[in-house]
């Protein structure tokens, strides 16, 4: 179940520029040699740590992510993309459709006239979740140093999200009963959004690829009323591999 702590789009903005500034700051500091690259490879594979920050749901992730690409000229690649990661946050009734919360109004005023809600309480859920993503596309290159590559693409693909609540009192087990019967929620939608980052180039085989990605989607529309901004982060080794394209 995909209810969480409400945050706000300009945390969400804040947190896509950090990231995106740390990374060009480290560019600079790396100062890479001027100079084209005279080996470019055909094929490339990318694996590493991944987070994925929610700020408008509260959502923090850990994960692993991975790409494996093709490149048909030197200036940009066709690939495919995954990533898995999983979280805690907590749900709140505030992030629900009109209609869930009326019904959970209801609920509620049900619970107080049967005595079974102490004074003060507030209605919060503990939940895990585990998310995965899957894309594929272009990706453009820019190779006019030697030591480092900069990339940009769009980020278009599907996400599928497990939520599995974590009732820690009875009113919670009640309410969690009403919403997910069966002990979690499931759901697959669509992403939108760009991405972009840079390879150090170690050898001719080898990179650091550090990368972010800001995406729009809308999980669980039948229970929440707000769709959210994700800012993915990733960092790793990345494989280069296959002949030189490399114009002469």
């Amino acid at each position: 179940m995909l209810v969480r702590t409400k945050g706000r789009f300009t945390a969400m903005h804040r947190s896509g520029a950090t990231l995106f500034l740390l990374t060009f700051a480290v560019l600079l500091v790396s100062a890479p040699a001027l100079g084209q690259q005279n080996y470019v490879s055909r094929f490339d594979v990318f694996a590493g740590y991944s987070f994925l920050d929610s700020p408008h749901v509260g959502l923090f992730e850990n994960g692993f992510h991975m790409q494996a690409g093709v490149r048909p000229k030197t200036w940009y690649s066709l690939g495919f993309d995954y990533s898995i990661s999983s979280g805690n946050m907590t749900l709140t009734p505030g992030l629900l459709t009109p209609a869930y919360q009326q019904q959970l109004g209801a609920l509620m005023q049900q619970l107080i006239a049967a005595g079974l809600v102490p004074p003060g309480y507030v209605l919060t859920v503990p939940t895990h979740s585990r998310t995965q993503t899957f894309a594929g596309g272009p990706q453009l290159a820019y190779r006019h140093f030697s030591k480092m590559t900069l990339f940009i693409r769009p980020s278009i693909g599907a996400i599928y999200e497990v939520g599995t609540p974590k009732p820690a009192d009875p009113i919670q087990k009640i309410v969690v009963q009403g919403l997910a019967p069966n002990g979690n929620k499931t759901d697959w939608t669509l992403f939108y959004g760009f991405g972009g980052g840079a390879d150090f180039l170690f050898s001719k085989h080898v990179a650091l690829r550090v990368q972010s990605d800001l995406v729009y989607d809308h999980l669980f529309n039948d229970l929440l009323k707000d769709g959210r901004w994700t800012v993915r982060f990733s960092i790793g080794p990345c494989f280069n591999f296959g002949k030189n394209i490399k114009k002469k």
